[in-house]
């Protein structure tokens, strides 16, 4: 794979970036990443929905009898606007000239988890949202202070329930275990501790705020310090430990290159994270400057959406259906605004399960065929079934490739978009399946190159980046 196709995909979702990633060089394309606009404007589908705490407190009155009929309307309605909200995000995602920001976002919302189901409030989600895509490229630590006083995140983890004398410990609790220092790195009375200062935070209009009435003024002794605490201060605290920088940058190792980054890597990049006072953008600028100039193709591999998204990408699909692909993701085990818990999507090889192959092969053989990834191939394919025969709506789609060049070339072409290593055995395939005496003039060669393609897309190699 070209060096600009795999940094595409590294950085995006697809390989559509790689042209402007070959034009400016790596540093020039990320400055304009940085700086490019992104929207500010709230979705359509919130328009109606309550804002303010007297909207919901009357919108709650109004779902409190789940039974009547006025009830489940509303509740359906609630379902329905987060799916279009997911639907709106996906969009940012593939409309995104420079995608950077919301693959950035996309990592803060599985680090900084705050799911929509248990929510249940599609302002406080948005806000959550729009948060980290404001500040996806700025300071650490600033950030951190921000998400845990969130509306989504304190009714997220309890803190709605953490009053004085009756203590919920799990804001606290993640902060050090799975935000900031990880596990090993400070005690359970920290955590204790941390609970009473963060006791009393609770949900307000705009973000989250101290309730006088219950919250818990204690003096308390928090990695080593002993004060009267708040949320600012527990952050303060937790960003004076030696080990503060390694989580994290772990993490966006993880994200975006290595699968399975060495300590020796991790150290390296937490280092000058905390000399750069843990500004992201200059160690994101240090670690993909850096690791571009390595041969470390093949060291992760795709998540849902950069696998579906680059499918997309290449088969030429204009407008692709949202709620379908809403669908597909959540089918792959990467529902949008909802990770399956705290920790968020792990990523690796849990992207890769026999089941989620199979239905990846699935998806090749329909959007190659033409047509739309479905419901009934999740319900009916079993792992030793065939696609269900349907009758659907044809996808205009293509492939695109230069009609004079030969099989080996164009095979060579793909494979440079394509696929991260090809050994002899697979070159052989493929010059199978496009053989020597291709004729790209022929009315039948885009089904030819299609068949190629398709191939291409269920090796196992494409699987990676």
């Amino acid at each position: 794979m070209e060096l600009q196709n795999l940094w595409s995909l590294r950085l995006g979702f697809s390989n559509r970036q790689a042209s402007k990633i070959k034009a400016l060089g790596i540093e020039k394309y990320l400055t304009n990443a940085f700086a490019a606009p992104f929207s500010k404007t709230e979705p359509s589908c919130l328009k109606e929905d309550p804002k303010s705490l007297q909207e919901l407190r009357e919108k709650r009155q109004q779902f409190k009898n789940g039974q009547s009929e006025e009830a489940k309307k509303l509740i359906k309605k609630q379902i329905q606007k987060e799916g279009e909200l997911k639907q709106w995000w996906l969009n940012e995602i593939i409309q995104a000239d420079y995608p950077l920001r919301e693959k950035m976002v996309l990592f803060w919302h599985n680090h900084f988890v705050a799911s929509s189901q248990k929510v249940k409030v599609n302002w406080w989600i948005y806000q959550h949202n729009q948060l980290l895509r404001e500040m996806a490229f700025g300071n650490f630590k600033t950030l951190t202070k921000a998400v845990i006083q969130t509306n989504a995140m304190v009714r997220y983890l309890d803190n709605v329930d953490n009053k004085r004398g009756e203590i919920n410990e799990n804001l606290s609790r993640e902060l050090l275990e799975l935000f900031t220092l990880g596990i090993g790195n400070y005690t359970e009375d920290d955590i204790k501790n941390g609970a009473k200062a963060l006791a009393g935070l609770t949900i307000g209009e705009q973000q989250a705020m101290y309730r006088p009435r219950i919250e818990d003024n204690d003096s308390i002794t928090y990695l080593g310090k002993t004060g009267h605490f708040k949320a600012d201060d527990l952050v303060d605290n937790i960003f004076e430990q030696p080990k503060i920088p390694y989580l994290i940058t772990r993490k966006i190792l993880q994200w975006f290159i290595y699968d399975e980054p060495t300590t020796a890597l991790v150290t390296y990049y937490g280092d000058y994270f905390r000399k750069v006072n843990f500004e992201i953008q200059p160690l994101l600028i240090k670690i993909f400057t850096e690791e571009y100039a390595k041969p470390n193709a093949g060291s992760k591999i795709k998540n849902p959406l950069e696998f579906i998204i680059q499918l997309h990408d290449e088969l030429e699909i204009k407008e692709p259906s949202l709620p379908v692909l809403v669908f597909f993701l959540k089918q792959q085990g990467m529902d949008l605004l909802n990770p399956p818990n705290v920790k968020g999507w792990v990523g690796g090889t849990n992207w890769l399960t026999s089941q989620i192959y199979l239905q990846r092969q699935n998806s090749c053989d329909l959007l190659c065929s033409g047509l739309m990834i479905n419901r009934r191939m999740f319900k009916d394919v079993t792992e030793n079934s065939e696609v269900p025969k349907m009758n659907m709506e044809k996808l205009p789609i293509k492939i695109d490739f230069t009609p004079s060049d030969s099989n080996i070339k164009i095979i060579h072409k793909l494979s440079n978009r394509l696929l991260f290593h090809i050994g002899p055995d697979l070159q052989k395939d493929m010059e199978t399946v496009l053989k020597y005496d291709f004729d790209g003039q022929s009315a039948s060669a885009q089904n030819a190159v299609l068949r190629l393609f398709n191939y291409m897309v269920k090796t196992p190699e494409f699987q990676l980046i």
